[in-house]
């Protein structure tokens, strides 16, 4: 019985239904059935291999953390009277808790983004942007005081996290506050500069000083997606654009500020709104930043700037496709942070699936399927391997819109998508986006190095399309973690090579958690020596060893 063309012949059920009912028919001295049967399938039948090699003394970046945004919709939801709902969204997100068997509660995120308003929402309908969930309050007063009860709901989320061990908040900030723009909106007005009036970088420093002091931030980017021409016409949010030099200008007040205030906060350059965007060059001094601030030939260097963490960040939208362009792109960044400084980190700080992606994936309307949580997996495998991203975070963390860019969906109390139902209330959805960053946030830690991993008889292309595999080693703990994407229809049965004849996995098993259109992080334990991927997902293998 040629069992690997009945597997591909059959779906899943059919075919557990035939080896069930042949008997798990074996050779003389082959394992008995209990050993072989997974999911109804007889995996002792499966004699093709896949080989996977690790490299446990092949090192590669320190990760960082895995976060995710808090932008706009926590002002509500973070407000709502039903905390058992809020508490339900805040354990996807930060839970590091496992239930009783043994499925992690939530994705264990370790860092938060906490969006900065500028003063949209105090405006109301004349501020310019059309939907009063993405305006945002400010905690600057106009007379210069301050209201530290602003963004309640978006606070209640930071508590949260902190509450729920979260290590790292990344305070974020996309337009200096109203009382400070050229024209008294946060939205940016679509010019190509920062709309900030004359003589006014030092006041916004000091904002950003003191916000950070307050809620003691770990990080801050005072900028976000400086090359769009953010407002005008068409405003859809806070946001303006910046040149190289203003972010350079504005940095050189910040550090200084930050330090006289007593805060520890280190300064986050770039978020820049495409991967290529920080090598190559941008109209109007908004590119090649990687040169521009860590180069010391450059006359906007910041290398020497006071609580300027050397770290420059970047955001993986509209660099997904083809494959081609998607490995060549953060192999580009990469190299050219080599030649620069080897020891600048490079920090993915926002993704999410917008507009028509690859002809596959599409922002609207909403998606939550496996098919999205494996582009999502695809695209965190590709920033970490190829572009060595030590941090990397999503986009929104809540989202109630008809939109493929959340990772906890809400709707309203009937259970429609319908965004103003949800201003008190709602019904709070999981999504395969979330689960399948689980595979990663939840059991690669802070600290924790990535180290060489490969397959046997692929190329990046192949892989990328296909089957992928990164490791992890936590060198204090003596654990090492494995991802695995299946984007296949196949089964998979692997193998490991290369951890070395001196290093050995404890207990000859591994803990297993996969993603598939069925499971969410779903736990079993497999020797190491028949390890079953299964088809469509993403599947993280963990384990000790000596």
């Amino acid at each position: 019985m040629k069992t690997i063309n009945l597997v591909r012949r059959f779906p899943l059920w059919q075919t557990a239904v035939i080896l069930l009912l042949a008997g798990c028919n074996k050779t003389p001295g082959s394992p008995p059935a209990s050993v072989c049967l997974y999911n109804g399938v007889d995996t002792c039948l499966l004699n093709i291999k896949t080989t996977i090699s690790i490299q446990l003394a092949d090192v590669k970046q320190t990760i960082h953390s895995f976060g995710a945004s808090d932008s706009w919709t926590a002002k509500y939801i973070g407000k709502w009277s039903d905390v058992s709902k809020k508490n339900k969204i805040a354990g996807y997100l930060f839970s590091l808790d496992t239930a009783a068997d043994g499925a992690p509660k939530g994705i264990g995120l370790s860092l938060w983004r906490f969006n900065i308003g500028a003063g949209s929402y105090e405006q109301g309908g004349t501020s310019g942007i059309s939907d009063e969930w993405r305006r945002e309050e400010c905690f600057l007063n106009a007379d210069g005081t301050y209201n530290w009860s602003k963004q309640e709901g978006a606070q209640w989320f930071l508590a949260a996290a902190k509450a729920m061990g979260v290590k790292y908040v990344h305070g974020f900030s996309v337009s200096p506050p109203v009382y400070f723009t050229k024209d008294g909106m946060a939205h940016g007005g679509g010019g190509t500069s920062l709309n900030i009036q004359p003589g006014k970088m030092a006041d916004y420093a000091r904002f950003l000083s003191t916000v950070s002091a307050h809620f003691h931030f770990d990080y801050l980017s005072p900028f976000n997606e400086p090359q769009w021409n953010w407002g005008g016409a068409n405003a859809s949010q806070e946001g303006s654009a910046a040149t190289n030099t203003e972010m350079a200008g504005l940095a050189k007040l910040l550090g200084p500020g930050l330090q006289s205030a007593g805060s520890g906060t280190k300064i986050i350059l770039g978020e820049a709104a495409q991967l290529n965007f920080i090598t190559n060059p941008y109209a109007g001094d908004r590119g090649d930043q990687v040169y521009n601030w860590f180069n010391k030939a450059s006359a906007n260097y910041l290398g020497n700037v006071t609580q300027v963490e050397k770290v420059v960040a970047g955001h993986s939208y509209f660099t997904t496709c083809p494959d081609n362009i998607l490995i060549a792109t953060r192999i580009d960044l990469n190299n050219k942070r080599n030649a620069t400084d080897t020891s600048l980190g490079i920090w993915q700080t926002e993704f999410g699936i917008l507009g028509d992606v690859c002809g596959k994936y599409s922002g609207s309307p909403r998606h939550a399927t496996i098919d999205y949580g494996l582009y999502v997996a695809k695209t965190i495998h590709h920033d970490l391997v190829f572009a060595n991203v030590s941090s990397w975070s999503w986009w929104l963390a809540i989202n109630p819109y008809d939109y493929s860019d959340g990772l906890v969906y809400i709707n309203d109390p009937s259970g429609n998508i319908n965004v103003n139902g949800c201003r008190t209330d709602g019904l709070v959805l999981d999504s395969k986006q979330l689960w399948c960053m689980g595979n990663f946030s939840r059991f690669v830690r802070p600290g924790m190095k990535r180290v060489s991993a490969s397959i046997a008889g692929t190329n990046d292309a192949t892989a990328a399309g296909s089957f992928m595999v990164s490791a992890y080693k936590d060198e204090r703990t003596k654990k090492i973690v494995i991802v695995i994407i299946n984007m296949s229809n196949d089964i998979k049965k692997i193998t490991l090579d290369g951890l070395g004849n001196s290093i050995h996995i404890a207990g000859n098993t591994f803990d297993v958690y996969t993603t598939s259109g069925a499971k969410n992080l779903a736990r079993s334990v497999l020797p190491a020596d028949n390890i079953i991927i299964e088809a469509k997902s993403v599947t993280t293998l963990s384990a000790n060893y000596f």
